[in-house]
C-alpha cells in the first residue's frame, strides 16, 4: 500500500478487554486446560460488565465517536456486535493469548474471522525487544507482514500493541530494576523497534505503545511512528496494567504531545472491581459505576491536559 494512506488522527480512547489467558487464570483458577461451557457464559458475563461500564460512561458525557473497545471474539462476539449497532468503533485482536512469541490466535484462518468481527481495527500484540538474539525476532515479522498486508488490502485499519521486555543483559544493566530500564532503556529500544518493523514493511495505522515519564522519549515514538512520510500514523498509550498513578503520569505526558492521540487503558480500569465482585464484596451495579468512573476520569484527565496544550506545525 502506499505510506500516504496510513494512519488515524481522530481522538481515540481506547478501553481493551481482550484479555484471555489472564482472565481464566486470574479470575477463575482455569490453568492447563479449556474453560467448560459454564466457566465461558461466566468469563463472557465479566466481560459484559467491562462494556457495561463503558456504555454508562459514553451516558455520563464522554463522546461516544472517540470511544472504541478491544475484545476478543471468543468470550466477546456478543459485544463487538453490540458496539457495532451503537455506532462504538471495535477492536479485535489477532493473537494467541499469553504467548511470547506472536502466532496468530486462529492460525491460518485469521483473516475469515476477521472478516466475521468486521472490526474498525484489527490489533495485534507483540513481545519485540530489538536486542534480542536468535529466530524469534525474524518469525515475528514474516508472520506481521502478512497481517499488515492482509488488513490494507482490506481496508482495514491497523492497530499495533508494541511490548518491549527487557533482555536478561539489559536487566543486568539496571541492576534488574525495572523502573530504571522503563525510564533509560525501554524508549530507545522501543523507538528502535518501531524503526525494524517499519523497515519490514510492517505498517501500522496506530501504534500502541508503553508509556513514558520523559517528553522527549514521548516525540520521538511520533517521530518515528511517521518516518518516511507516515504523516499521520498515530500513537496511542497503553496501561500494562499499571497502577492508576504511573498511568496518569504517562498520560498527561502523552496529552501534551502532538501525535499521540489517546489511550488504551484496561487492568488498570477494571480488574480491582472485578475481583471485588467475584469475591462477594460489592454488587454487580457497583463494579460497572467503578469502571465507568475510572475510564471517564483517565478520559477527562486527557483532554483537559490537552486542552492546555498549543500544538504548532
Amino acid at each position: 500500500m502506499a505510506i500516504s494512506g496510513l494512519g488515524y488522527q481522530k481522538n481515540l480512547f481506547v478501553l481493551p478487554f481482550d484479555h484471555r489467558s489472564s482472565f481464566e487464570k486470574g479470575l477463575f483458577g482455569i490453568e492447563d486446560r479449556f474453560p467448560v461451557a459454564d466457566e465461558v457464559e461466566q468469563i463472557s458475563d465479566y466481560k459484559r460488565i467491562i462494556y457495561e461500564g463503558l456504555l454508562k460512561a459514553i451516558g455520563n458525557g464522554v463522546l461516544k465517536e472517540y470511544t472504541a473497545i478491544l475484545v476478543d471474539q471468543v468470550y466477546g462476539s456478543a459485544l463487538l456486535a453490540d458496539a457495532k449497532e451503537r455506532g462504538i468503533m471495535t477492536c479485535s485482536p489477532v493473537e494467541k493469548s499469553g504467548q511470547i512469541e506472536f502466532d496468530f490466535e486462529f492460525g491460518d484462518d485469521f483473516n475469515s474471522f476477521l472478516d466475521l468481527a468486521e472490526p474498525t481495527f484489527a490489533k495485534v500484540l507483540v513481545r519485540y525487544n530489538p536486542e534480542e538474539t536468535g529466530e524469534v525476532n525474524k518469525n515475528q515479522r514474516r508472520k506481521l507482514k502478512v497481517l499488515s498486508d492482509y488488513c490494507h488490502d482490506k481496508g482495514l485499519k491497523f492497530m499495533f500493541e508494541l511490548l518491549v521486555p527487557p533482555t536478561k543483559e539489559q536487566l543486568e544493566l539496571v541492576m534488574q530494576d525495572t523502573s530504571i530500564y522503563d525510564l533509560k532503556l525501554r524508549p530507545k529500544l522501543a523507538r528502535l523497534a518501531m524503526a525494524q518493523l517499519q523497515h519490514a514493511g510492517i505498517e501500522p495505522d496506530v501504534w500502541k505503545i508503553e508509556g513514558t515519564e520523559d517528553p522527549q522519549a514521548a516525540e520521538n515514538f511520533v517521530a518515528q511512528a511517521r518516518v518516511g512520510h507516515r504523516d499521520e500514523v498515530g500513537i496511542i498509550i497503553l496501561g500494562r496494567g499499571e497502577n492508576e498513578k504511573k498511568v496518569r503520569e504517562w498520560l498527561r505526558v502523552g496529552a501534551r504531545t502532538k501525535g499521540i492521540i489517546g489511550f488504551a487503558v484496561g487492568r488498570t480500569v477494571f480488574w480491582q472491581p472485578l475481583v471485588d465482585y467475584r469475591d462477594g464484596k460489592i454488587p454487580r451495579e457497583d463494579a460497572v459505576r467503578r469502571i465507568s468512573d475510572t475510564y471517564q476520569e483517565l478520559y477527562k484527565l486527557f483532554i483537559d491536559t490537552r486542552s492546555k496544550v498549543t500544538f504548532y506545525d
